[in-house]
């Protein structure tokens, strides 16, 4: 059997609120509560299982969705119709921009709980990086 990543738990201040979000901006589905877990489940099979904690118990964590282009479009209408503020950059320096690393697109923006998330067209290092990128 190969190694595959089936699932990973996610701190929040909010378990509903944070997978709400989420699935939302990403056009996904919220599953059922299960004990403490509200789960979203990714198209490769790994579901993001959201648990409440105390917000000063959550370490911010970094969480990258590779997406297509039309739902990149999407997401960033949804993002903008929500008011969220995104970022082209992993540092929060360059507001409202996108990036184009890796000849596809990508921004950065935060979840309820502090998490910082990204979603990309294209992975890491799936295009030839010139001096311009």
């Amino acid at each position: 059997m190969s190694v595959e990543l089936n699932h990973t738990i996610v701190h929040a201040r909010s378990n509903r609120e944070s997978a709400e979000f989420l699935a939302h901006l990403l056009d996904l589905e919220v599953g059922a509560e299960w004990g403490p877990f509200v789960p979203v489940s990714l198209s490769n099979g790994v579901t993001l299982d959201f648990a409440t904690i105390p917000a000063e118990s959550i370490t911010p964590q970094h969480y990258a969705f590779l997406i297509g282009d039309a739902e990149f479009d999407e997401a960033l209408r949804r993002i903008r119709a929500a008011g969220i503020t995104y970022y082209a950059d992993p540092h929060l320096k360059q507001p409202g921009e996108i990036n184009h690393h890796h000849g596809g697109r990508g921004l950065y923006f935060m979840d309820p709980a502090g998490h910082g998330m990204e979603i990309i067209t294209r992975p890491y290092g799936s295009h030839a990086v010139t001096s311009a990128e």
